[in-house]
């Protein structure tokens, strides 16, 4: 599991936070400290999930929370080009509309779910 954010000035992210590799029980205690601290540095963070190969309940755990953190200070949070993975288990458990945001599958996803 990797996640990077590129800032231009330290407060706002020039690119969206990545997230790669696995969002599940596994990388919780890891990612928790991380997306908060890209919360709180950001009035507006994008989280891009096209790199995310698997996610349980434990990651979409952490994405909910970080809508809920965001939304209580007062900051946008945004979840743009859903892996396969994030697709489905939001499609499974109706979280869809929760977030706001279009699934909008990664380039690579959506070419392979069209084949």
């Amino acid at each position: 599991m990797n996640a990077g954010t590129e800032r231009k000035d330290g407060a706002r992210p020039s690119h969206p936070l990545r997230i790669e590799g696995e969002m599940t029980i596994y990388q919780a205690a890891e990612l928790k400290p991380m997306l908060a601290a890209a919360l709180q540095q950001s009035e507006a963070l994008e989280i891009d999930l096209s790199a995310v190969g698997e996610i349980d309940t434990a990651g979409v755990q952490l994405l909910i929370a970080a809508k809920k953190s965001a939304h209580a200070a007062g900051k946008e949070l945004h979840l743009v080009a859903h892996s396969d993975a994030v697709v489905e288990a939001f499609e499974l458990l109706d979280l869809g509309g929760y977030f706001g945001d279009p699934l909008v599958m990664a380039p690579q996803a959506a070419a392979s779910s069209s084949n």
